[in-house]
Parts: C-alpha cells; structure tokens; sequence
C-alpha cells in the first residue's frame, strides 16, 4: 500500500510505492527534494522525520550517523516509508528541467593535466539539454554502470558538454577514457541531475571551494555568473596537491582581469620543496577558516571529496554559517566500489 508523504514547509505532498525511496516517488510526481549522489553516502537529500517511521533495507546508510537518525533525520534516496509521513526539507526548483536520456559523441579529448582529461561531447543536432550551472550528468556504460561527471560549462555556451575526469589508478571507466577512448566515440548520458547549482536569488556574498576535479562545477557557476552580469562577491578557493595541479589557472586569471567582484586563492595540500611556492598551503578549507572569522552573512558552495566536505560543514557552522546556505556535491564512490561516484572517480 502506498504511502502519503507531505513536505513541510511547502505543504506539498506525494504518494510512496511498496519498496520505492522517498526521494524517487518524489521526483516521479514533480516534487525536486534536494539530492546528490543517490547512494546514500553525501548527504544531500537528508530532511527531518516530523512524523511517522521509516526504514532501510540495506541498513543505515553511511551519510546519516546513529546519532543523526536519533534525532530524526532522514536520508530521502535510502529511506522507505514504514507509514504515512510529514517530512521538513527545502525543495528546489530544478523539477521544471527534463531529465533525458541522450546519445552524446566526442569531439574533444584534451589533456589538461598529467591526470585531468577534458572530454567535450556533442548531442545531435535536434536535441538540447536543459540544465542550471553545477549539476551534473551520468554516462550509462554498457554493463548497466553508471558515471556520474559535473558539467564544467556554463548553461549559455552549450554547444558542446565539458567534463573534466581525473584519472584514478585502476579506474574501469577513467583508464578507457585515457588509454583507450578516441574522438568520435558515441556514449549514453542521462540528465541534468543534482541540486547543486547557483541560487541568484540571493544577495549574500559567496564562497566557492573545490577539491580537485570539484572545481568544475564552481567553473560552470562562475562562467554563468559572468554571462548573466550577476555581480555579486565570490571568492573561489581551489585545493590541490601541487601547483601542476592547477589545470586551468589560466583561465582564472583571464576572469580576474575582467570581474573585480572575483577573488581566487589556490591553497596546495603538498607544495614541492623546490617548488618555491608561497601561497596557502595545507587544507583547502581551512585557508577559509582563516581568513574568515564570521560566516554567517555568507552563501557557501563546495564539490569535491568527502573527507574535505565533512570537515568544512564542522568547521563552516562553527563560524555561523547556517545549513540552509550551504550547497555541496560529494564526490563519492560508485555502487560498485571500483569508481568514485563523481568527478574524482574513476
């Protein structure tokens, strides 16, 4: 029997199918709860239980801790109904995009890095994607896997889709990308999908940081950002391991020079000793924390790998900032464990 979900505040509801995640039945009928790898892990789609019970067949999934589940929150992408529910979460607005099912050809590998490879795919002539600036796409590979790729550009310059895959070592899909992979090769791609992308209706000024490949989502913001004359403050911080690592510092530079509301701080993890660096070291969000003592005026945006996802939201709340202000993708590990889930997997 199905179950009644209703969604405070908005006051809109949706019915729940036998063995359907809550966050399924609700993008089913048009309801955009937030999300972002599906599997549990990021803690994306997590609202309040306000009433009612719900279950997870798998058990608890690893984004929601004991405690968490305690005080009544719930992961929407595992949970399961066990009754009717009022549930507390803030939707968004991106169930207004298709989310489609699309052939895609490559037209550009290009090596941006010793371990970044830009792939720009182009759909055929009669179709077009819809998608906001940070959400991502899935590539559907042949054995049934998924692999899901922030899109680097912005919505306006959509002649072509940009992804940025960072090889990983023994990666299934990251080694054929590049070792195997040539132009022209036709794949399969699902989306836009995610909740991360770029409020503007907001006049907070904004914090970006990225980890690694995370930075492609903050480059589709920040070019959309450029492009629809929004001038609001944003200052991007950019962690990396070394300064090689930097693949598209070029072109940051190119926007410093024409937008004076843009600030850049590349903060390296494991600067070379002979590298004569003398910039931000060390974790990339605690180069934030000291340069910014109160967050609470802030609007903050974060992609990139888990560990370094977690320890901002400890260290960002500490400081003021709200959750409802925070907007993060995780990077997480694929279902079948071989791949990350997003950008830095393989």
């Amino acid at each position: 029997m199905a179950s009644e979900v209703l969604v405070r505040p908005s006051g809109h509801h949706f019915f729940v199918e036998d063995n359907e995640s809550i966050l399924d039945a609700a993008l089913r009928q048009g309801i955009s709860l937030p999300y972002g790898c599906r599997s549990g892990r990021c803690g994306a789609c997590a609202g309040k239980l306000l009433a009612g019970s719900v279950d997870y067949p798998e058990g608890l999934p690893k984004g929601l801790s004991p405690e968490d589940s305690t005080q009544g929150l719930a992961l929407f992408c595992q949970a399961r109904p066990t009754s009717d529910l009022e549930i507390e979460v803030e939707e968004t607005i991106t169930g207004d995009l298709p989310v489609k099912t699309l052939p895609a050809r490559v037209v550009t590998r290009e090596k941006l890095s010793h371990d970044v490879m830009l792939l720009k795919l182009k759909l055929p002539a009669s179709e077009r994607l819809q998608f906001l600036a940070g959400q991502y796409i899935e590539i559907l590979l042949k054995d049934g896997r998924r692999r899901a790729f922030s899109i680097a550009n912005a919505p306006h310059d959509d002649e072509f889709l940009e992804l940025h895959i960072r090889e990983v070592p023994g990666g299934f899909f990251t080694h054929h990308v590049f070792h195997e992979m040539q132009e022209k090769a036709l794949l399969r791609i699902e989306g836009p999908k995610g909740t991360f992308f770029l409020r503007e209706d907001s006049d907070r000024p904004i914090l970006m940081m990225g980890g690694g490949t995370g930075f492609a989502p903050l480059k589709g913001m920040i070019e959309h950002a450029i492009a629809s004359g929004m001038n609001r403050p944003i200052e991007l911080y950019w962690g990396v391991r070394e300064q090689q690592d930097l693949y598209l510092d070029t072109l940051i530079h190119q926007w410093l020079e024409s937008c004076p509301w843009l600030r850049f701080t590349p903060v390296l993890s494991e600067p070379s000793a002979n590298s004569g660096w003398s910039g931000a070291s060390g974790f990339v969000h605690q180069a934030i924390v000291d340069q910014h003592k109160d967050l609470s005026g802030y609007e903050i945006y974060m992609s990139g790998p888990p560990p370094m996802i977690d320890a901002a939201k400890t260290a960002f709340s500490a400081l003021g900032l709200e959750s409802k202000h925070l907007y993060f993708d995780s990077f997480d590990f694929a279902e079948d464990h071989e791949t990350p889930n997003r950008d830095i997997r393989s």
